[in-house]
């Protein structure tokens, strides 16, 4: 199986870009925040606090997650219920961030992306694939942006949606994120040291598409 990591800090692309490669080459694309985002929305809808480690250890307990592949497109299944779109609220991306943190969560999650990696072609991202999720993955990259790219494509990405949000307020969680999620303790966000970095700031959506899946073949063809 070909294994390809994605890490990076959000919004840099890395979903938007994994997704239409995968669909392209014919692979599963994994977005394995959305699983992490899938854990802290439960959390919201139960009333816990999400940087309560017990409680949110003892919620593991009748929490299941889990991913369905339509037509090579991920969707999101939390307890039974698709909530591919509600995970994208701006409430769930620091919830996500929050119980990402706890060792019991990431172990939870931890044996399904394994799992679809094992049996799949796949390109997964998030912010640990290539240090510990995927470490023998075939590519690896690091993709970034500046801070104030990566929350203009976020605020376009909810509007498009139809979503009420402000640029300033996402700019100012986007940053808090940032912070939170490369000075924890268990798995930070950080380039892995064999994987590429790949600055998206300044390029367009097919530039940055097309450089990834010449990147791709040319480790399958390699």
């Amino acid at each position: 199986m070909i294994n390809i990591a994605i890490d990076g800090p959000g919004g840099a692309g890395k979903s938007t870009i994994a997704r239409a490669v995968a669909a392209e080459l014919g692979f599963i694309y994994v977005d394995t925040g959305a699983l992490y985002r899938a854990v802290g929305l439960n959390a919201l809808r139960h009333g816990i606090d999400t940087r309560n480690i017990d409680g949110i250890v003892k919620m593991l307990d009748e929490t299941d997650v889990s991913l369905s592949f339509i037509d090579g497109e991920q969707r999101v299944m939390l307890n039974g219920e698709d909530v591919s779109t509600a995970i994208r609220l701006p409430e769930a991306s620091m919830a996500a961030s929050n119980v990402s943190a706890i060792p019991a969560v990431r172990q939870f999650l931890f044996d399904l992306q394994r799992k679809i990696a094992e049996e799949n072609n796949c390109l997964m991202d998030g912010r640990d694939i290539g240090s510990v999720v995927l470490p023998n993955a075939d590519l690896k990259l690091f993709m970034t942006a500046s801070p104030e790219t990566r929350a203009q494509r976020r605020f376009d990405e909810l509007k498009a949606k139809g979503e009420d949000v402000k640029y300033s307020e996402i700019l100012d969680e986007l940053n808090k994120r940032d912070y939170q999620d490369s000075h924890r303790e268990i798995a930070p966000l950080k380039q892995a040291e064999d994987a590429i970095l790949f600055d998206t700031s300044d390029l367009s959506f097919d530039e940055v598409k097309n450089k990834l899946i010449e990147m791709v073949k040319e480790k399958i063809d390699g």
